[in-house]
């Protein structure tokens, strides 16, 4: 198969190439090469290359920076998912987007999680592109897999990571213990959507995290656990965290879990959290 992938060298995307560069042609590309957010750059390129599979990696993910920059982080989120979902029908391309919990409101109850149909109310202007980005797409073409997932950790800088420095170079750290989600190591995913092209599951709008919940504050435990860190770490709210470490922060949301029933219905591997962390600090050395 050929395969488009734009935003080639951000996290995802180099687990994504990892996945699929074995017996598939890869079109990988960054801003440099192709600007999705320049609709007759993007028709062009689509044209002249053919892929059966365009896969959008490219996004403003820059959460606290996306409240003040302005109209850019609509233009990547929102007109660029639509220029390639406009390509992708123009040449008979299956889209697939990455999207996030943050296009719901994050205050549902705890005890619950999202389902992908449920009421999109984004609190942030993220939130808010990555949904119009959504809503661009399905307007535009019916061939398209869009790919919500949270936390996300892999190649490169990242929460698990950070936390590794931090215990080794501390003897107490203070973590936000409010906010739940799914840590979703980057090598995963990737491969929900290699499965997913591969199974040829129906087109639609699919939650893509590691499976079980947590929060950050324990996930951090966790963390230290497997690597041998020794390391006290502190249960904050999140209000505490922003007053303690003095930042403005966009809002997080307090329930980031999302259901994978409608993924795992269709016969797509999706593996614990815990099963993941170990295998991501194996691959860095850490165990």
């Amino acid at each position: 198969m050929k395969i488009l992938i734009t935003g080639a060298n951000g996290m995802l995307a180099k687990s994504v190439r990892k996945r699929l560069e074995k017996g598939n042609e890869l079109i990988c590309t960054d801003v440099a090469d192709l600007d999705i957010t320049n609709s007759e750059d993007v028709s062009k390129f689509v044209a002249n290359a053919k892929p059966e599979y365009i896969i959008n990696c490219a996004a403003f993910t820059a959460v606290d920076k996306a409240e003040t920059a302005g109209e850019i982080v609509e233009k990547i989120n929102a007109e660029g998912p639509e220029n390639l979902a406009k390509a992708a029908k123009e040449n008979n391309s299956v889209l697939i987007h990455i999207s996030t919990d943050y296009v719901f409101g994050g205050d549902l109850e705890v005890e619950k999680d999202y389902q992908e149909e449920d009421k999109k109310a984004p609190v942030t202007a993220y939130g808010i592109t990555k949904l119009h980005g959504e809503e661009k797409i399905q307007a535009n073409t019916e061939k398209y897999y869009i790919f919500r997932t949270a936390w996300l950790y892999g190649e490169g800088n990242n929460f698990v990571r950070t936390m590794l420095n931090l215990g080794e170079a501390k003897d107490e750290i203070s973590v936000v213990a409010d906010q739940h989600g799914s840590p979703t190591y980057a090598e995963d995913l990737a491969n929900m959507i290699g499965e997913a092209i591969e199974k040829k599951i129906p087109y639609g709008v699919y939650h893509a995290t590691n499976q079980g919940y947590t929060t950050w504050y324990d996930f951090t435990k966790a963390i230290f656990e497997e690597a041998g860190i020794i390391c006290q770490v502190n249960p904050v709210t999140t209000e505490q965290y922003i007053k303690m470490m003095q930042i403005t922060q966009a809002k997080r949301p307090k329930n980031s879990q999302l259901s994978k029933e409608k993924l795992l219905a269709q016969g797509i591997r999706v593996p614990e959290w815990k099963d993941a962390l170990k295998r991501y600090l194996k691959q860095e050395g850490k165990m």
